[in-house]
């Protein structure tokens, strides 16, 4: 735009720049940010807790997504996080478990943080790389991992032993093929897998066996639902909820609080009133899904116990795999 007065030409520009935060590595200085990542494994879970920890922390970008943390291919969101990330910046999240469940993941990712200056920090966890005691903090992390791992087979083989010593403890029914003609009868009559499955007392993965096999000889004949691949797991937990001192009374809010996240997510049931046992029905299409859902479960039940100064015991079991957490 060009204006005249008294003779004089004055110019004025107008010039239009976008951001880029190489700018300042690129003259000399460090542009220091808090980015936020949270992490659900299914797409019926809510970010909405995480998101407000990650705003009370002063997180200036928030990336989030709905994906399994069993590995780290296919998580669009956390790869555009991490190549986001400068020197000097923080990346923070609720607990650790949101960037990886896998220890190896989790390891060779801290490592890559830290060779590029940037630190990890923790909101529900003493986890801040950035000083010497939450970075020991951290490394001690992967040995309890590893301790953990072990100590759930070890429970779960314990587990078997006594139901088979017990003679509660079945394994795979050999009667399941016999009943094929029922299994399809059933699905036919518009029973889910899941129905038909408590129904003869069979496993589920018998279930889809037979359905298998019937629809690879009747190839013409659509059976009801079998386009669908979600299951619904029946899982059985067990919850005891206590203060971290006498000095506290949170544990009943806190229950109330779990147990109206299981209600709204797993339609939740109680075999009695005040008890500490619970039923909850789980979708999910694949063993490595139902146990990321399983974990998500405990952790939340933690995370919710630590918001109110208690702390969790919790054990899960699904009886038609045999898998224990």
């Amino acid at each position: 735009m060009v204006g005249m007065i008294s003779g004089n030409i004055y110019y004025h520009i107008s010039i239009k720049i976008n951001y880029d935060r190489n700018i300042p590595q690129i003259l000399g200085f460090k542009d220091m940010s808090r980015v936020g990542y949270a992490r659900v494994s299914s797409s019926d879970q809510d970010l909405t807790i995480q998101h407000r920890a990650l705003r009370s922390a002063e997180c200036k970008k928030i990336f989030s997504e709905k994906k399994s943390a069993s590995q780290q291919e296919g998580r669009i969101q956390l790869d555009a996080c991490l190549s986001y990330l400068r020197e000097g910046d923080t990346l923070i999240v609720t607990r650790i478990d949101r960037l990886s469940r896998s220890l190896r993941d989790l390891q060779n990712m801290a490592h890559d943080l830290k060779e590029n200056g940037i630190n990890l920090k923790a909101t529900e966890q003493p986890i801040d790389t950035s000083s010497a005691a939450g970075n020991a903090f951290f490394n001690m992390l992967g040995v309890f991992a590893e301790f953990e791992t072990t100590l759930r087979k070890e429970r779960q083989m314990e587990g078997v032993a006594k139901a088979k010593s017990e003679g509660k403890y079945k394994g795979r029914q050999p009667t399941a093929r016999a009943k094929s003609y029922q299994v399809i009868s059933l699905i036919k009559e518009g029973l889910t897998r899941q129905a038909v499955a408590e129904k003869l007392d069979i496993g589920i993965a018998s279930v889809y066996r037979i359905q298998k096999e019937y629809q690879k000889d009747n190839p013409t004949s659509l059976l009801p639902g079998s386009r669908s691949k979600i299951k619904i797991a029946k899982l059985e937990a067990s919850l005891m909820v206590e203060n971290n001192s006498k000095f506290v009374r949170g544990k009943t809010k806190a229950r109330e609080y779990i147990e109206e996240n299981w209600t709204a997510h797993y339609d939740m049931t109680k075999p009695e009133k005040n008890g500490w046992d619970y039923i909850l029905k789980v979708p999910y299409t694949s063993m490595e899904e139902l146990e990321d859902t399983v974990y998500e479960i405990m952790s939340e039940a933690q995370s919710t116990a630590d918001v109110n100064n208690c702390f969790v015991e919790i054990s899960v079991v699904h009886k038609e795999s045999g898998q224990y957490w």
